[in-house]
């Protein structure tokens, strides 16, 4: 398969997603978070190159990609986004590893196109729903504050240790500065949105469930429930782990993740 640094995958509605790809060997889909494009695999991605081709793409209202914003966006349709992209790059099926909003997108694809997903690798995700365990009042309070400043001191407390925070000043988790604020918008409802609770039992892919144990912004009862849910899957806490555990640890978590692949 021809590995250039980046395409173009047009789908039917008139919108062109940006997609990456980097790196030789079987495929693994990336899928970044919330209002983040495919900047969040940043320094993470580089793990898994010299055995996997890594395969991201900018979400709508994010990066490079060009899409109307609409108020119909949904984890399912980022989804079949995901879908158009693995075509777009000629991928028949895919390992897939999704994060936080990403891992909701990897439930509906694994889901609803089981053909297209080899194994499936869920970090700092939740279900939505009924299932899951929604953030305090209090995460929700910090998030909102109209400081830009105090806010992004507040995403840094909620993604990594107080240690982490003190070694480092800069985050590739913290949010596309490029978006317009309607895109935000959208984000946060195709987000909170999600609910897979129903649609869990019919994951086939093999699938492992990363969370750390100390994570706020999405509690670390839904990589239990998910674990419940998912049949056959597996389970690993990070201990001290916040949302963005999967950077900060990232060395033990793709140690982790080449081996379940393999």
């Amino acid at each position: 398969m021809p590995n250039p640094r980046s395409l173009r995958a047009p789908v039917g509605d008139g919108a062109e997603l940006a997609v990456q790809r980097r790196g030789v060997g079987p495929a693994l889909l990336l899928l970044p978070g919330q209002a983040n494009s495919h900047d969040w695999w940043t320094g993470l991605r580089e793990a898994f190159e010299n055995s996997y081709t890594t395969i991201t793409f900018d979400y709508r209202g994010t990066g490079d990609t060009r899409a109307v914003e609409d108020a119909s966006w949904s984890t399912t349709s980022f989804a079949n986004d995901a879908v158009r992209v693995l075509d777009a790059c000629g991928v028949e099926r895919a390992h897939v590893y999704g994060t936080s909003m990403g891992g909701r997108v990897a439930q509906m694809l694994a889901a609803g196109h089981p053909e297209r997903v080899d194994r499936l690798v869920l970090a700092c995700t939740s279900p939505g729903g009924c299932g899951a365990a929604e953030r305090s009042q209090g995460v929700r309070q910090v998030l909102s504050q109209p400081d830009p400043a105090a806010r992004r001191k507040a995403l840094l407390e909620l993604m990594y240790t107080p240690a982490w925070v003190t070694r480092r000043l800069t985050s590739h988790l913290l949010g596309d500065a490029s978006m317009s604020a309607r895109a935000r918008a959208l984000h946060l409802r195709v987000s909170s949105g999600h609910d897979a609770t129903e649609l869990l039992p019919r994951i086939t892919a093999p699938t492992l469930i990363l969370h750390g144990d100390a994570d706020q912004m999405a509690p670390v009862a839904n990589a239990h429930f998910l674990h419940q849910h998912v049949p056959g899957s597996q389970l690993h806490l990070t201990a001290r782990g916040r949302h963005g555990f999967f950077d900060e640890f990232r060395v033990d978590i793709a140690e982790r993740i080449f081996g379940f692949l393999r």
